[in-house]
């Protein structure tokens, strides 16, 4: 598993890396432009030439870049989508000149008309947004704490969306530890996290998993409400390490969002080791006996 933040890209997007490398993290997520507005950021070539350099030298080895929040793609209002469109498109446009693995984005809101009418508005802006993808770029949406009428907030609905592109090879997902605990999902639990997880791959396959986000919550089970906490801080708190010690899990980048709330001295990465290192033997233990 890779252990990593996500970091402030401030004063060039390359300073991601040497925010990155100076907590020891060996993954990174940026903003690739202010994340609540809609015009995008001009990174200069030298920038890029020089994130592609740093992230050599600082072995980061997973970069993923995070959608802005003003995103949504199920609008029905069509200046609202093709804003949208636009800075989804620039995004993965500086994730490829970066040479990223992952753009992080959620989809949106049907703001009340409907799920089965939003996958057919969504459809074809997913579609078009794959074309830039690469083999080693993929597009990935994120699970949803459920609040409103967001979407995201199931597998069914995240398969739903995948089915309505094809099943696109380089559409992927994103799995958030404190969103699928306000959705319902006690993550924490060895037989709930298990059982998601089997539905998740049943529907959609553990393959298209390629960014986790680590955080604990500040609401309760099921509270439908995304209110991020420090790393076994929160609700969720010891319960993540069954989440970060989950077989299917070890193979991917492991992204706690809570980097800004402590600055350069964060321990979360140290936390998020620790609490692997925990629910690991907690599972060799469970097995031996």
């Amino acid at each position: 598993m890779l252990f990593g933040a996500h970091v402030s890209a401030a004063g060039g997007i390359s300073k991601a890396i040497d925010r990155i490398e100076e907590i020891g993290g060996d993954a990174v997520q940026v903003f690739t432009q202010s994340p609540r507005m809609w015009k995008p950021t001009a990174h200069s070539p030298e920038e890029v030439e020089r994130f592609r350099a740093r992230r050599r030298e600082a072995r980061v080895q997973a970069v993923s870049c995070h959608a802005l929040y003003l995103v949504n793609l199920a609008s029905r209002d069509a200046e609202v989508r093709e804003k949208s469109l636009a800075a989804l498109r620039a995004t993965l446009e500086t994730a490829r000149a970066i040479e990223a693995d992952a753009v992080v984005l959620h989809v949106g809101s049907h703001l009340g008309y409907g799920f089965e009418e939003a996958v057919e508005i969504v459809a074809p802006s997913l579609r078009e947004l794959l074309e830039l993808t690469t083999d080693d770029l993929w597009l990935c949406l994120e699970n949803t704490a459920g609040a409103g009428d967001t979407i995201g907030r199931t597998a069914g609905e995240l398969a739903a969306l995948c089915d309505a592109v094809d099943g696109h090879p380089r559409l992927g997902l994103c799995l958030d530890s404190c969103h699928w605990w306000a959705s319902g999902v006690d993550v924490g639990d060895p037989l709930a996290l298990a059982g998601a997880l089997e539905e998740v791959d049943e529907l959609l396959g553990l393959g298209r998993v390629r960014v986790l986000h680590v955080n604990d919550s500040q609401t309760p089970l099921g509270s439908n409400r995304d209110r991020h906490e420090l790393v076994g801080k929160g609700l969720i708190g010891d319960g993540l390490a069954t989440f970060l010690a989950h077989p299917a899990l070890q193979d991917l980048p492991a992204i706690v969002e809570t980097w800004e709330d402590r600055g350069a001295e964060t321990e979360d990465l140290d936390v998020m080791r620790r609490l692997r290192r925990r629910g690991r033997r907690r599972a060799g233990r469970a097995s031996a006996g």
